[in-house]
């Protein structure tokens, strides 16, 4: 099954992981994600053979809350987001899953049930796929597979309690930089697209206060929106403007080689 994988003081070994663009997915495309990225290259070829590729479309419900989750997901690309959803139907969100890690991360506790709404908020490629029930069977053995997965369901806990904090303490402008970084990071481009209706989902507040935010972005230079995209101008503005928890998160992620 190959060595068990072990943070050092030089980091955990999934900072030290084969670059993805050594590995290819089933459909041809170059490897993305880094948690099968990390995996050591005879245990990556033998899960690959469990990985399928799916077509998503922007909007479009993965896991619904109280259904059964039947595939879990590892993005090669693009932003997904899972939020909480409340019973008079209001949805917010609770984390933001790009290549670094995975979709369903609940299945590998016991929970097949999903709690909120998951679905892909800016698109980039096909999603690669695995069915649960394999899911189940492979981190239920020992191995760098399952070592991977609980190295990702700490830095997801970590990052959902840093945003809970987040969304009570700091106000929408914060918030809103902190999500537009973690977004330039995650697809790697200054630019991107993204909904404002899916962004006030996100900060949990209404459309037209994500209009009133990213306006007086784009007055100060930070930010050009138009057309239903984003331009970071001004990344070091951004961060500034942004609250204590871009860097926070992105340090748990970094600490655990993710």
């Amino acid at each position: 099954m190959g060595r068990t994988l072990r943070p050092s003081r030089r980091g955990s070994a999934l900072s030290r992981a084969p670059e993805p663009s050594l590995r290819r997915l089933p459909d041809g495309s170059l490897l993305q994600n880094r948690l099968l990225a990390a995996l050591p290259r005879a245990e990556y070829e033998r899960i690959l053979q469990y990985v399928r590729m799916t077509t998503v479309t922007t909007g479009v419900t993965l896991h619904a809350p109280l259904a059964r989750i039947k595939d879990v997901y590892f993005p090669n690309g693009g932003v997904f987001s899972v939020t909480n959803q409340m019973r008079n139907g209001p949805l917010v969100e609770v984390a933001t899953v790009g290549r670094e890690g995975m979709l369903g991360i609940g299945v590998l506790f016991g929970d097949r049930t999903g709690i909120g709404r998951t679905f892909q908020q800016v698109a980039n490629g096909r999603l690669p796929a695995m069915a649960a029930s394999r899911f189940v069977k492979e981190t239920a053995t020992a191995g760098p597979f399952r070592n991977i997965v609980n190295l990702y369901a700490q830095a997801n806990l970590l990052q959902i309690m840093q945003c809970t904090a987040c969304n009570a303490l700091h106000n929408v402008t914060q918030r809103a930089c902190r999500w537009l970084l973690q977004t330039r990071d995650r697809v790697e481009d200054d630019t991107f697209a993204l909904k404002q209706e899916f962004l006030a989902v996100m900060l949990g507040v209404q459309r037209p206060t994500v209009t009133v935010v990213l306006r007086a972005l784009q007055r100060d230079g930070l930010i050009s929106s138009r057309y239903g995209r984003i331009q970071v101008l001004q990344r070091k503005r951004l961060e500034m403007a942004s609250c204590e928890c871009y860097s926070v998160i992105r340090a748990h992620f970094t600490r655990l080689g993710l």
